[in-house]
């Protein structure tokens, strides 16, 4: 998790002891830097820089310490009134990652698969810090489970305000390896599958985010761009020491489709996994909203990828369904009830999941949003509704600890 910069408190021409990052994730000076006169403290102020909120505390920490003295040994009012930040102090303490809340997890993950997307070969070990991302995602899965991680991941898909590479990546390489899992494929095939779902857009991640904010429809340069992404992204990871095969062969074939009419090549025969990697980017992509037009209803997601063409359930749309189910966890529905929630847990059946109420059938935030069980009658689920009409924060690591 990322806070503001206190930039208007930073000593000029000193070492920076914390480096500093933009909204986006790219890092904009390294520990050790410094801010060299005002004209460069303004170019930093455009960029909204940022620090980890790790580095934030154990800053704020020294700071306190230092007026704290100050205030002890009673110390001129002048004196204290100059105590500056320290530029310099001991690094912080080893994080338990294990003790951190989901969602800051889910965030600094967020972060770094941004930082990756958008550097690429301008990175230096590159390879050794995707797979800590990828790793560092199983752990998460294994710690908190598949339906927390989900809620979460798919809250952040929601939110235009977040880049949407790193939340469109870090969604498909879950539902991707949950469904793989479903189908029983072996465990190699499930990392290849996982890394590829978080890469296969690292040739257009930067577009990727530029279009989600662009009401104006494809320019012919933007256009050529999606189209050469999928062997740009593959030749781009040959460069940067990628050398599975499978991982390789699924970002240059996610977007073609069995019988063609898919690119780069319109091949006709298309493995697999490459038809389940290109059922799950289209499924999170249609859950996400743009600005010029809202995110889709899940059951309408689902069904876009659970049918072929000619309306025949496929084995693989089938598969990620009964995965995911029509309400997926984050996503926002209407009860019977007339309240409003948000799923919580998938449940027995694809329509009826666990939902939190957040808003009464009056209107009205629920103080303590009671647990639905949507099997129940009384509390079925109508129907999906876009977050906007909800109107009530959500608090995921607050809501998911009473599970």
């Amino acid at each position: 998790m990322y806070v503001p910069l206190p930039i208007d408190e930073i000593t000029l021409g000193e070492p920076l002891p914390v480096p500093v990052w933009d909204a986006r994730g790219q890092l904009l000076l390294r520990k050790g830097a410094v801010i060299r006169d005002e004209h460069h403290r303004e170019w930093l102020r455009m960029h909204a820089p940022m620090i980890r909120r790790e580095d934030h505390e154990v800053w704020r920490f020294h700071y306190t310490a230092a007026l704290d003295r100050a205030l002890r040994s009673n110390q001129p009012l002048q004196t204290i009134a100059g105590v500056a930040r320290p530029m310099a102090f001991d690094p912080p303490a080893a994080i338990d990652e294990d003790q951190r809340p989901l969602t800051e997890a889910l965030a600094d993950l967020h972060a770094a698969l941004t930082l990756l997307l958008h550097q690429g070969d301008r990175l230096q070990d590159w390879g050794g810090r995707f797979v800590r991302v990828d790793q560092r995602l199983q752990a998460l899965l294994r710690q908190h489970g598949a339906d927390d991680v989900l809620f979460v991941l798919v809250q952040m898909l929601l939110n235009p305000e977040l880049g949407y590479s790193a939340s469109h990546a870090l969604t498909c390489a879950v539902v991707a390896e949950l469904t793989a899992r479903t189908l029983r494929w072996p465990d190699a095939t499930l990392e290849s599958l996982r890394r590829a779902a978080l890469s296969m857009n690292v040739g257009m991640a930067r577009l990727h985010d530029d279009l989600a904010r662009q009401e104006a429809p494809l320019n012919p340069d933007q256009r050529h761009a999606v189209l050469a992404h999928p062997e740009r992204g593959e030749g781009l990871l040959r460069r940067l020491g990628v050398s599975d095969a499978l991982w390789l062969a699924l970002v240059r074939d996610h977007h073609e489709v069995s019988g063609g009419g898919g690119y780069p090549h319109g091949v006709t025969e298309v493995a697999e996994p490459a038809q389940l990697l290109r059922l799950v980017d289209v499924y999170a992509a249609r859950l996400s909203p743009r600005l010029h037009r809202p995110g889709l209803p899940p059951p309408r997601a689902a069904r876009d990828v659970a049918l072929d063409a000619s309306g025949v359930p496929t084995p693989l749309g089938t598969a990620l369904v009964k995965t995911v189910g029509l309400y997926v966890p984050g996503s926002y529905v209407e009860l019977a009830s007339g309240e409003l929630g948000v799923v919580a847990r998938r449940g027995r059946r694809a329509n009826a999941p666990l939902v939190f109420a957040l808003v009464g059938r009056d209107g009205l935030p629920r103080g303590e949003p009671p647990l639905r069980d949507t099997e129940q009658p009384a509390w079925a689920v109508r129907g999906s509704v876009a977050p906007q009409q909800v109107k009530v924060h959500v608090n995921p690591d607050r809501l998911l600890a009473r599970l």
